[in-house]
């Protein structure tokens, strides 16, 4: 019988979750003494909160408030990337960030990170803001396509460009 931990206890889960996949970075994670549920809930807690920062974010952009847009916007992507961290390890989410197959879509995306807050502190117009977060989606998207087989392919296909 499961341990009563609840119904999302992954250290009971045996071998159904994918070692290699999701827990590479365990090296990273034994010295901070977490255990792969509490990365799970890191990961799962800094997407909730970066998301609420990030919708309240976009509120703020709607009301015309351009600085507390950016922050909030800006602060809610960089809290959902280091999610993602608690997942594979900061220095190798690093390191995959960098490989070639990625490093354009990686550098668009923090790029386009700064952009939103030039185009709200310093250009002070909402137009650029909003530009910079479709870049910044469009880059995140074939940042995340470069993990899946022929996914890029398949979507340059579909536009015609392949």
């Amino acid at each position: 019988m499961a341990s009563s931990k609840g119904w999302f206890n992954l250290e009971t889960a045996g071998g159904a979750i994918p070692e290699a996949q999701f827990f590479e970075g365990d090296s990273a994670f034994k010295a901070l003494g977490l255990t792969r549920t509490q990365r799970l809930y890191g990961f799962v807690g800094c997407y909730g909160i970066g998301f609420v920062l990030s919708v309240l974010g976009t509120v703020m952009l709607f009301i015309g408030s351009l600085t507390t847009f950016a922050i909030l916007y800006g602060l809610g992507t960089v809290v959902s990337l280091i999610g993602t961290g608690f997942l594979i390890g900061f220095a190798k989410q690093l390191k995959l960030m960098f490989k070639p197959v990625r490093v354009i879509a990686t550098i668009v995306f923090l790029a386009s990170i700064v952009l939103i807050f030039v185009g709200a502190f310093v250009l002070d117009s909402g137009i650029l803001c909003i530009i910079f977060v479709i870049i910044e989606y469009l880059a995140f998207l074939w940042y995340t396509l470069s993990y899946i087989p022929y996914a890029r392919t398949a979507v340059l296909k579909v536009f015609g460009i392949a």
